[in-house]
């Protein structure tokens, strides 16, 4: 019993790390895709941008979306401050914005609530205060829309920055290749807050502790539409420098995940297909055990250590490597830290949600303004 759970954890984890990218190129190759139907359309289109104290870069972002190609009077910007303490409102208004709702501190979700019901546009784009759209992102995303049944489309994000310690840029890479091959086979069981639009619709208000990049795909799919994945709307992000930053941030958006996963209906399979279930069962739920798998695996090794050597070796040598990351600035130590880090990030934003709860309100990462 002891050798299967032992054998069954790490396949588990080798499954959810690589196998399922490989299973998923393997079905893109043998099942027929399900390509969006994009083309060319203009309809009315409020972009919201949610922002709590972002003095530093929101004059910079109304100003990049004033400069989106797209017809000028169908396009209304939208600044929903969320209990903002410092210029954030001033400096909204000054740079143009269309509108500028001063609301009182209730949270991201509600803040976006509160300005999509100001929006008369047939769709509601939403985008981080930090997040700089190249200038046809917005044409590109919205096209996804031409298709009747696509309800949400997020696009690529990049992280710059990459001076500091966070190897981010590496997941992320590997992370946008799954998303793209979940959408052409079915749809995304995640997005991003730097760039995702909705039908107006199709727009569900959720819990304000849930985000939306976790809750909007699988519920879309619930309600009868896709979620979709549109590389070619583009946008760049500052990146959080350090690992341990990243593990901070990480461990905040899980804190806000796990409630999603536990009672806000990911893992009811009901609405869901064949493929999609597939898909969240394996790119969500598994990925999300992961560090219990770690936690499993490493016991039944050390309990069955003189047959293992070289596989408790193996492990303690990722741990170690991830500890002299945090000295020694050389790839392969940083990216043990990373893994590391990020994966136990997972278990910590699930003890914080059980501990203390997960509040509405949200501040910047460190160093990404």
């Amino acid at each position: 019993m002891l050798r299967a759970v032992l054998y069954a954890s790490i396949g588990l984890i080798a499954y959810a790390q690589a196998g399922y990218g490989a299973l998923l190129a393997l079905l893109r190759r043998v099942l027929p895709a399900r390509p969006v139907r994009r083309a060319p359309i203009e309809p009315r289109v409020t972009l919201v941008i949610a922002a709590h104290d972002e003095e530093v870069v929101i004059e910079r972002k109304v100003r990049n979306a004033l400069a989106l190609d797209w017809p000028r009077e169908k396009l209304q910007v939208v600044v929903a401050s969320d209990g903002s303490t410092d210029r954030t409102v001033e400096l909204a208004r000054a740079a143009g914005a269309d509108l500028v709702l001063d609301l009182p501190r209730g949270g991201k979700i509600r803040a976006q609530d509160a300005a999509v019901r100001r929006a008369p546009g047939e769709i509601v784009a939403f985008s981080d205060a930090n997040a700089m759209w190249e200038p046809d992102a917005l044409r590109e995303l919205v096209s996804a829309f031409a298709d009747p049944e696509v309800g949400y489309a997020c696009g690529q994000v990049t992280f710059v920055n990459e001076a500091g310690t966070n190897q981010e840029g590496v997941y992320w890479r590997y992370e946008m290749w799954l998303r793209e091959m979940e959408s052409d086979l079915a749809s995304v069981t995640g997005g991003n807050g730097a760039i995702y639009a909705t039908r107006r619709e199709a727009y569900v208000e959720v819990d304000p502790i849930m985000g939306h990049d976790l809750s909007f795909p699988f519920r879309m799919v619930k309600n009868g539409w896709r979620a979709v994945y549109v590389p070619q709307a583009r946008a760049t992000e500052k990146m959080v420098p350090s690992i341990e930053g990243e593990f901070a941030r990480k461990r905040r958006m899980m804190s806000h995940g796990w409630p999603i996963v536990v009672r806000g209906g990911l893992l009811d399979p009901r609405g869901y297909d064949a493929r999609y279930a597939l898909f969240v069962a394996s790119h969500r739920a598994l990925r999300y055990a992961t560090p219990f798998l770690h936690l499993v695996a490493l016991a039944a090794t050390i309990a069955r250590w003189r047959r293992h050597r070289l596989l408790l070796a193996a492990q303690l040598g990722l741990l170690a490597a991830a500890a002299a990351g945090g000295r020694l600035r050389r790839r392969p130590l940083l990216l043990a830290r990373y893994y590391v880090l990020t994966t136990a990030s997972l278990a910590a934003g699930l003890y914080d949600w059980l501990r203390h709860g997960t509040p509405a309100g949200w501040d910047a990462p460190e160093g990404t303004r």
